[in-house]
């Protein structure tokens, strides 16, 4: 299979399976994937994480719960392809961006790196479809903001994300994101919708428009 090819085999798993996880695995278990692009996401196997907030282990650990979060969510979407992939990619900006610093894990800035490295993802491929590439990579950008919009950090910009990314797509890749991680009780589940839906609440009181709201 070329690299198109392959492509093609991830996506139409990503949009039609229950657990697109299962595939992936399979696919990276017989190195059907290991070439460049595609490294980007098999590097993430050697990528840690802080366990207090990721118990489940490595960065690609995370993202295979992350798409079959998001499996879940995809019909809610109003541009699934977008939704899909950036729940496979968000996070490829952690392979260069992780360090141990004072004794744990972080990724400072695995958002703004994760965004150039998404188009550096798509270039490689030849893809044509330049709009779709781009909107995956702002996903990538703005994933962490509802974090930061939430807890009212100084990297919020919810005037900047407004004009780059839909921000009900952005949720739910959000929401996705927060529950793709291990151990996570079902009030800690509650508690992440609760915390996206006002994101949303947050959202809406600057730009004026009214949100869907996110349900259990």
């Amino acid at each position: 299979m070329d690299k198109k090819e392959i492509f093609m085999e991830i996506e139409k798993h990503l949009l039609e399976d229950e657990r697109p996880s299962l595939f992936l695995k399979r696919f990276l278990e017989n190195n059907k994937i290991d070439i460049n692009p595609y490294n980007m996401i098999t590097d993430l196997k050697e990528i840690p994480q802080e366990p207090k907030h990721h118990p489940e282990g490595s960065v690609f650990n995370h993202i295979m719960m992350v798409v079959d979060e998001a499996a879940k969510k995809r019909k809610l979407s109003k541009n699934m392809r977008v939704l899909m992939w950036s729940s496979l990619l968000h996070d490829i900006g952690k392979t260069p961006t992780t360090k141990k610093r004072k004794g744990r894990w972080t990724s400072y800035d695995h958002d703004k790196v994760g965004e150039k490295m998404v188009m550096e993802f798509f270039q490689e491929l030849g893809f044509e479809n330049k709009d779709l590439a781009l909107k995956i990579s702002k996903m990538a950008r703005w994933h962490m903001q509802a974090l930061f919009v939430i807890k009212s950090l100084p990297f919020a910009d919810i005037e900047t994300m407004i004009e780059e990314v839909e921000v009900e797509e952005l949720a739910l890749l959000t929401v996705s994101d927060r529950l793709g991680r291990g151990k996570l009780t079902e009030s800690q589940r509650k508690q992440v919708i609760d915390d996206i839906n006002k994101f949303l609440i947050k959202v809406s009181e600057v730009s004026g428009e009214k949100y869907s709201k996110i349900n259990y």
